[in-house]
């Protein structure tokens, strides 16, 4: 949209050259973008020389869902070890860098490894030189299908200055010159844009036909193979796979998520102060607002470079893009708080100047530490309320959790009346003092869709019972445990310790503190044999994993345990002993009893990682679960959150080669269908190493720089807590055999509602002043959506694009734009597994009735970057254009599509 508004220009070639391995769903998304065209270089040598020999370097990209050809996208696979000019002229990099004239005396780049250098061309050497030249681009051609070359002719950091540029400019016109004007030699040579190379290609492959026998190719563009799939784990020589930066700096890779969901939902609060309030007043706070929501777009955007999210930066520039990110969490929280003020009609007259009088839950107080949570304090006689924003499209029942200062507290609703709750103690990870001294309560939140709720916590409310305090029991070698008031504590007796609710029993080693089994409630029984263990790794570094064997288990018998058992919440906290005196890992594994809440099937693993101080130089922590399922060494992950891919673990390659990306999501299938999920908040790496085995690794610590250019270890590590919600599910009907069905299998429907849980939390924010309780405001909750959408489609945003243009566009423009995604989920697992989900998107969904008390006036599909109108080249295949008269939409399972809407609130 900038390079339009600015320049107009709408791209249709991707350029992609130095992400680490490549994902299918970028090319769905580019497709969708109305892009044509994509190129990408860093894949499996080994993977590149098959692909050579076929001569299938250049294919269509298929999504592996897609039956219609509706995602097809042309690819081009760059054949050779690297993007540089001694690498892309040929097969010779030798001779290739005699023609980077960059390298010649005179210029600051280094002269060529391979001892030749490149000379000035003239008219005594021009023959000699371009002959050289030909006979590389000669030899590079017999690598792909058609007489069409491209050559690229740059590298990182290169045309900083008019005389460099001059030199390649010059120097290679002359070569060209000689070539083209000898017809003998058969070839045209010349420069030009990458949209010059495809089109001229497409222009070629138009007249003749490529095609192999029996070759399945695609509609859109004749004469190629059609490929589905993903380049993970990428390798660019020996045995060096890239699998270590799936967890380098996993601090930041949290930050990132968290930054993500709270633009999201800022953006989603930003479109719905516009739509309903269509007042000077409210649109000061948004306009005003503009530029910082702008600025979080940018910040974010920028981690996601393939030396941002990917931890394979330097120091200080980490503490840059770190420092970014902080900014505008900050902002999007100060934004949100003002913004629920107008939501639920508490001020109108907000000018971006006015404090508001709430705050974020959450306060992060720098760049690089983890969020605390707000102490209530609620005195006696006060109420403090709490807002929660739920930014996802169905209402939402959860157990949520506040810090108090004082454990004699009630929850009461929005109407002031009475919510049960419990209170337990706050658990940190320190050996010598476990207990912080501030309590936790916890009750059920009802949310609407995309709306607010109030909740108080009130302290001396009459009629109310109080939160009920969690029973604890404790396991210690020493005998130095101090109970804190107000809780009963009993010392735990035996060798295992349970935690149950109504739908699973957690059974744990005490010794170690480690969960063992589960033992689901129609009896049956599953080993989860958790493990927490180390890789010793000398050539490991920011990019890659390199371990000296097998990870080795680091938990001796004889830790701290305590256990709190109380209404809501069930809790196993363990701090264990190990060879170092301050142990780099403690962990909490919660189950919870709400009555249909998602969270009650789900148990969650919280495991608080410090990997500080020498005694960890290279090392690598993973938590590995030793399941039962005879899952044949095959598991899932996700691919960007969107898609997951199959994995099978293989003997031939190195353990470092069977680990993969974990973006959100793995899980692994029993021939009984029985299936163990793990949802992480954050991306990590993930392996299936033997049978019913899947490990997570959880940060790494390294001493040296492993040759790939960043030129430093990854020594900055930071304390912070990683999240899981693991989930065990069994089929209710047939399923289809992972080793025999190369597709990848799709999540229940029931995981997606955990993973979106997970992913886009609820936001609380908590009055800054107490009240009296005597002062007793009016109920006050905002539930914008009609009924809540069906529980397989997912808003991937409702927002508004130019928000700093806004109020200069006029009232019928669509200011607005909606974004959905179709779930694919399994059929074959429960549908109703919990009563938030009412139905499925099998009918179409009226956008026009979508909201209540405003209207959507216009509905036009759009492409996913909101340039083209013409669906029609984007390759959707129902009818997504006809929205515009009736308003109805019906999205096909994996699709995600945009449409611009013009909204006002009713008259």
């Amino acid at each position: 949209m900038w390079l339009n508004d600015t320049i107009g220009v709408v791209p249709k070639n991707s350029w992609a050259i130095d992400p680490f391995g490549y994902s299918p769903t970028m090319a769905y998304l580019l497709r969708r973008m109305g892009f044509e065209n994509m190129l990408i270089q860093r894949t499996h040598y080994e993977l590149k020389k098959e692909l050579a020999l076929q001569k299938n370097l250049e294919y269509i990209w298929r999504q592996n869902w897609d039956a219609e050809e509706s995602t097809d996208i042309f690819a081009h696979m760059m054949p050779f070890y690297s993007y540089d000019i001694p690498h892309t002229c040929g097969p010779e990099p030798a001779i290739c860098c005699q023609f980077d004239f960059a390298r010649m005396h005179g210029f600051n780049y280094e002269l060529c490894p391979w001892g030749k250098h490149p000379v000035e061309i003239n008219h005594e050497n021009v023959q000699e030189r371009a002959l050289q030249l030909l006979d590389q681009y000669r030899k590079k051609s017999t690598l792909y299908r058609t007489n069409t070359l491209l050559v690229p002719l740059g590298d990182d950091f290169r045309y900083i200055n008019i005389d460099e540029a001059e030199a390649q400019f010059r120097n290679y016109q002359m070569l060209f010159d000689y070539i083209n004007s000898n017809p003998s030699l058969n070839a045209e040579a010349k420069f030009g844009t990458l949209e010059d190379y495809f089109r001229t290609l497409r222009e070629e492959v138009d007249r003749i036909n490529y095609s192999l026998p029996g070759e399945v190719g695609s509609g859109q563009i004749g004469g190629f193979p059609s490929l589905s799939g993903d380049f993970f784990t990428y390798a660019d020589r020996q045995q060096d796979y890239w699998s270590g930066y799936y967890v380098s700096r996993p601090f930041f890779k949290a930050v990132d998520r968290v930054l993500e969901q709270t633009l999201r939902a800022s953006e989603i609060m930003m479109a719905l102060l516009h739509g309903y309030c269509q007042r000077a007043q409210c649109e000061k706070l948004a306009t005003g607002f503009a530029y910082k929501m702008t600025a979080a777009r940018r910040n974010l955007a920028l981690f996601q470079h393939h030396d941002g999210v990917t931890g394979t930066a330097k120091d200080h520039v980490v503490w840059d893009y770190g420092t970014r990110m902080h900014t505008s969490l900050q902002d999007l929280q100060i934004f949100m708080s003002k913004a629920i003020e107008v939501l639920l009609g508490i001020r109108h007259d907000k000018s971006d100047h006015n404090p508001s009088q709430f705050e974020s839950e959450q306060v992060r107080s720098k760049y690089d530490v983890q969020p605390v949570h707000k102490a209530i304090d609620a005195r006696e006689g006060t109420s403090q309320s709490v807002v929660f924003f739920n930014p996802l499209e169905q209402s939402r029942e959860e157990i949520v959790m506040l810090i108090v200062n004082r454990p004699d507290v009630t929850i009461l609703d929005s109407n002031w009346t009475c919510v049960p709750s419990q209170v337990s103690p706050e658990l940190q990870h320190d050996k010598s003092k476990t207990f912080t001294g501030r309590h936790r309560v916890h009750w059920k939140a009802s949310v609407p869709a995309m709306g607010l709720q109030t909740y108080y916590v009130a302290n001396g409310f009459v009629g109310c019972e109080k939160a009920k305090p969690a029973k604890l029991k404790y396991f210690l070698t020493s005998n130095s445990f101090s109970c804190p008031a107000p809780y009963n504590c009993s010392k735990i007796e035996g060798g295992m310790a349970e935690i149950q609710n109504q739908h699973q029993t957690l059974t744990f080693d005490i010794k170690h503190g480690l969960l063992r089994k589960v033992t689901h409630k129609d009896g049956s029984i599953n080993d989860v044999g958790e493990e927490i263990g180390m890789y010793s790794s000398y050539g490991s570094g920011a990019y890659l994993f390199k371990p000296n064997g097998d990870a080795q288990p680091i938990i001796e018998a004889g830790g701290h345990m305590v256990i709190s058992e109380g209404l809501m919440v069930q809790e196993v906290y363990s701090y264990p002993k190990m060879t170092w005196e301050k142990t780099p890992i403690s962990h909490s594994t919660r189950i919870y009893n709400g009555d249909n809440t998602a969270r009650e099937l789900l148990i969650e693993k919280e495991y608080h990682v410090e990997l500080l101080g020498q005694d960890f130089n290279d090392r690598e922590l993973i938590v590995r679960y030793k399941t039962d399922l005879d899952n044949r060494r095959i598991f899932y992950s996700d691919l960007n959150g969107f898609q997951m891919s199959r994995r099978e673990t293989y003997d031939k390659i190195p353990m470092q080669g069977n680990y993969y990306p974990m973006p959100s999501l793995a899980f692994m299938q029993g021939s009984n269908g029985k299936r163990f999920s793990v949802h992480s908040r954050q991306s990590l790496g993930v392996a299936g190493l033997k049978e019913g085995w899947l490990e997570i690794m959880l940060d790494r610590r390294l001493l040296r720089d492993d040759g790939r250019g960043l030129g430093q270890g990854v020594m900055d590590n930071r304390p912070m807590n990683v999240i899981f919600h693991i989930l065990f599910e069994s089929n209710i009907s047939s399923t289809s055999n992972p080793v025999s069905n190369p597709l990848p299998l799709s999540p229940s429907l029931l995981s997606h509602c955990v993973g979106a849980h997970l992913n886009y939390p609820l936001h609380a924010f908590v009055a800054k002043n107490p009240q009296e309780l005597s002062m007793q405001p009016p109920p006050r909750s905002f539930s914008p959506l009609a009924a809540p959408l069906p529980c397989d489609l997912h808003i991937v945003n409702f927002k508004v694009p130019r928000p700093s243009k806004y109020s200069q566009q006029l009232i019928g423009d669509s200011r607005f734009v909606l974004i959905l995604q179709r779930r694919h989920w399994d059929t074959s697992y429960c549908q109703n597994c919990h009563s938030q989900c009412t139905s499925v998107a099998n009918k179409p969904v009226n956008l026009f009735n979508m909201f209540k008390e405003l209207e959507v006036l216009n509905v036009k599909a759009t492409s996913l970057n909101l340039l083209h109108e013409d669906i029609e080249v984007l390759g959707y295949t129902e009818q997504v254009g006809d929205v515009g008269q009736e308003g109805h939409v019906f999205i096909s399972p994996m699709e995600i599509q945009a449409y611009k809407l013009v909204l006002r609130p009713h008259q």
